[in-house]
């Protein structure tokens, strides 16, 4: 096949993909259904609690850090959702990545508030961490299996993304320690 033939190939599928999706989202995800709405809180509501409980004085450092969890989660959730590891079946809109209430606000929240409390009361970053991870996996992934907000396959399972929360959390962690130490290097 040659170049063209390809685009025109991958062009026409997926056109053919955006098409079945957003018929999928018409028939089963739209905002006329109970799962449209646990999307919306799952975006909505983590933002809410952040408005009110972020520390204002350390508000660069503890945003950056939450944003990296937030970066490093969608570029994670791609490979993952394309193969078909791990995907959400309700989303907002067809437009946007199927796990974006996850990877843009639960997920980056809770990591970041971890992260807020740890490092205000010198606490086990890593332990808490840990915690929170395997609540995140064990307790709330399983829950949205069980009700059909998620699928797992290809062996996928809570234990991986037990440890890709991990992983994410950490790696977000080092990079925030990083930006810290550049900035005081500066100063």
């Amino acid at each position: 096949m040659s170049y063209n033939e390809y685009w025109d190939q991958i062009l026409t599928n997926t056109n053919e993909f955006h098409k079945l999706i957003t018929s999928y989202w018409n028939d089963y995800s739209h905002m006329g259904t109970w799962q449209f709405w646990i999307v919306v809180s799952l975006l909505v509501l983590p933002l809410v609690l952040l408005f009110f409980t972020l520390d204002r004085n350390r508000l660069f450092e503890i945003l950056f850090f939450g944003y990296t969890v937030h970066m490093l989660w969608t570029y994670a959730n791609i490979p993952l959702e394309r193969q078909g590891y791990f995907v959400h079946t309700y989303f907002l809109t067809p437009l946007l990545p199927f796990a974006l209430n996850m990877t843009a606000s639960a997920l980056p929240v809770g990591y970041l508030l971890i992260y807020q409390y740890c490092t205000n009361q010198n606490k086990n970053f890593y332990l808490y961490t840990g915690i929170l991870s395997a609540v995140f996996a064990f307790g709330f992934a399983t829950v949205e299996k069980v009700v059909g907000l998620v699928t797992f396959a290809h062996g996928m399972n809570q234990l991986y993304l037990f440890l890709i929360d991990m992983i994410i959390a950490i790696t977000a962690y080092w990079f925030t320690k990083f930006l810290l130490k550049c900035k005081e290097a500066r100063t």
